[in-house]
């Protein structure tokens, strides 16, 4: 691991037990052991830096993703795996982080919703699209709309005016979300089906 890639891990761990405004540059260097002058060296402020390692994750998410969707059987397949691809994304946020991207950080907020209009609504489409023809979907469902539903449906679970986060576990909101979303656009057949997948644990890894 070179040195911009150590930064980039340690500052993520950093990040992730105190969000991002509670860490300092110095913070970074006394944990990574390394000095200031090194870590401007790859980054020029702690800016940069957030919005680098934005892009890392999504990427990092993008690829995850795929390679879940990647061997499915059936669209229904494909759901229970974008669940518990959301489940690793979500369950290892700080909710500080969140808040404190998109207040201190807009350009990387913005990275992370760039990443949900033009990955996530895109591939939640296709998805419902091809599960209406296999007859898992109910067909009276514009594909289009709801997968931009489901995104916001996401937006809201961490929206602190909401869903606080010291009354409500940020990944408890997200599951009975997808939940709902779920079993509200399967057919009979469908539904059937994703409580196979869930009860049995089915899906393959």
């Amino acid at each position: 691991m070179d040195h911009r890639e150590r930064i980039l891990s340690g500052s993520l761990e950093l990040f992730m037990q105190a969000g991002i405004k509670g860490v300092t540059m110095d913070d970074i260097a006394r944990h990574l052991g390394m000095s200031k002058k090194t870590i401007y060296q790859f980054f020029a402020d702690k800016n940069e830096l957030v919005i680098e390692l934005v892009k890392l994750r999504m990427r990092e998410d993008e690829d995850m993703m795929q390679d879940l969707l990647k061997n499915s059987e059936n669209v229904i397949e494909q759901l229970v795996k974008m669940m518990r691809c959301q489940e690793e994304v979500v369950g290892r946020m700080n909710p500080m982080l969140i808040h404190d991207l998109q207040k201190y950080h807009p350009e990387g907020w913005k990275q992370i919703q760039n990443f949900k209009s033009a990955v996530f609504v895109d591939t939640l489409e296709q998805i419902l699209k091809e599960g209406i023809e296999q007859g898992y979907i109910r067909p009276e469902i514009d594909a289009k709309i709801i997968s931009r539903m489901r995104m916001a449906q996401v937006d809201a679970g961490f929206n602190q005016n909401i869903f606080p986060h010291h009354e409500f576990n940020a990944w408890v909101v997200q599951q009975q979300f997808l939940e709902h979303f779920n079993y509200g656009i399967c057919t009979l057949a469908g539904y059937k089906l994703l409580h196979q997948y869930q009860s049995a644990n089915k899906v393959k890894s």
